[in-house]
């Protein structure tokens, strides 16, 4: 008996704590939304006001209508970044899944090693290379920066996909006269197409979460990603939260909306690299 109360109460109780813990890991992302509805006025109420009490749209449209050119900017640089990444990381990890070299093993240690460099550290070492070479404030700038950090990420990812690849198949196109870039574009990328565009939405997202980077390689505002313009808003005396939030709503909406889109690819992409590496 007391056993079957138990399991009762913990059926019960499991759901409850359940909705608890996200309700307090959202509670976040609802006020951001809640104050971007609100005016100044009203958010500087006592008693805050938990649902804004008459929504408006003004700080949205106030936001798009001053930082609509660092959306863009924002835009073409992680899929820049993400095509990029996708052009290296694919023969790249093909190469190291599908032949057999002698620093196989430490060429994979050294990409995991470079996952662990938070790219703080590395921020000053671009700028000082990238003002020799002239391309401070410049979208290749930011591209490539931005490539270094999703690259190896892919790689690691996509070599789990190719290693799965039947050997069978590669030896049929080499054997039928493919070659090598032949074998790996008409053979072998159909087979992993799931975990090229998973890893192609990270990179995109890599990029456009990036602020280090944008911060360090942007300094005279010719070119200003999206991550970057949100931070004008904080002032030295005032800060407009309301403008604020309705900037960092339309900044996670374009990552929400492509992970929401593209789940079963993400979803078979992570599951089938968790399973094959």
């Amino acid at each position: 008996m007391n056993r079957r109360h138990s399991q009762a109460v913990g059926r019960v109780l499991k759901p409850i704590i359940g909705v608890a813990i996200t309700a307090v890991m959202l509670s976040p992302l609802l006020w951001m939304i809640s104050a971007s509805l609100q005016t100044r006025t009203q958010l500087y109420e006592i008693p805050a006001h938990i649902l804004p009490p008459t929504p408006t749209l003004a700080n949205f449209e106030a936001v798009i209508s001053t930082q609509i050119g660092s959306l863009g900017t924002s835009v073409v640089i992680s899929v820049a970044t993400a095509i990029l990444s996708l052009i290296i990381s694919v023969p790249a990890a093909y190469a190291l899944a599908q032949r057999q070299f002698r620093w196989t093993g430490t060429i994979v240690l050294l990409l995991l090693i470079t996952q662990m460099i938070p790219n703080v550290m590395t921020a000053t070492p671009f700028y000082l290379m990238f003002s020799r070479l002239g391309l401070v404030n410049s979208y290749p700038a930011l591209v490539l920066a931005d490539s270094t950090y999703a690259v190896p990420f892919a790689i690691l990812v996509l070599r789990a996909f190719f290693v799965e690849v039947p050997a069978e198949l590669r030896e049929a196109a080499l054997i039928d006269g493919a070659g090598e870039l032949g074998a790996l574009l008409r053979v072998v990328l159909p087979v992993v197409r799931t975990g090229v565009i998973a890893v192609g939405m990270f990179c995109f997202l890599f990029a456009w979460a990036d602020f280090v980077y944008a911060l360090t390689l942007s300094t005279d505002g010719s070119v200003v990603p999206f991550t970057l313009s949100i931070y004008s808003f904080i002032g030295a005396q005032q800060t407009n939260w309301n403008e604020l939030m309705a900037a960092a709503v339309l900044g996670i909406i374009p990552g929400a909306v492509l992970l929401i889109g593209a789940q079963r690819y993400i979803a078979a992409g992570l599951i089938g690299g968790a399973v094959k590496g």
